[in-house]
């Protein structure tokens, strides 16, 4: 899985490289078929927004989050992605199994 990390009138320090990294590795762990992640951390006066696009085979999973704190809308944004994956999956293998229970 390839992740890129910008910021958006904001620097990316490492601390919140890694924890998004981390978040992301959690993601992973229920669907390990993604391809490449695309973050953008930004800042809005006083509200601290994240935007993530996950590619995975034949789809995009789009989520938003934001929060008076940065690490408070990383938990929230890996939260919507992972309920997306699980969405997902669960389609696809009912999909498939309706597909050879033909």
């Amino acid at each position: 899985m390839q992740v890129n990390i910008s910021g958006h009138q904001l620097e990316v320090t490492q601390p919140l490289r890694d924890y998004v990294e981390q978040k992301l590795k959690r993601l992973e762990g229920h669907f390990d078929k993604i391809t490449n992640v695309q973050v953008i951390l930004s800042v809005e006066k006083l509200k601290q927004k994240i935007e993530a696009t996950l590619h995975i085979p034949g789809n995009e999973v789009v989520a938003n989050a934001e929060d008076s704190n940065m690490y408070a809308a990383i938990d929230a944004l890996a939260d919507k992605l992972d309920k997306q994956l699980k969405k997902h999956k669960e389609k696809t293998q009912s999909l498939l199994q309706g597909a050879t229970g033909r």
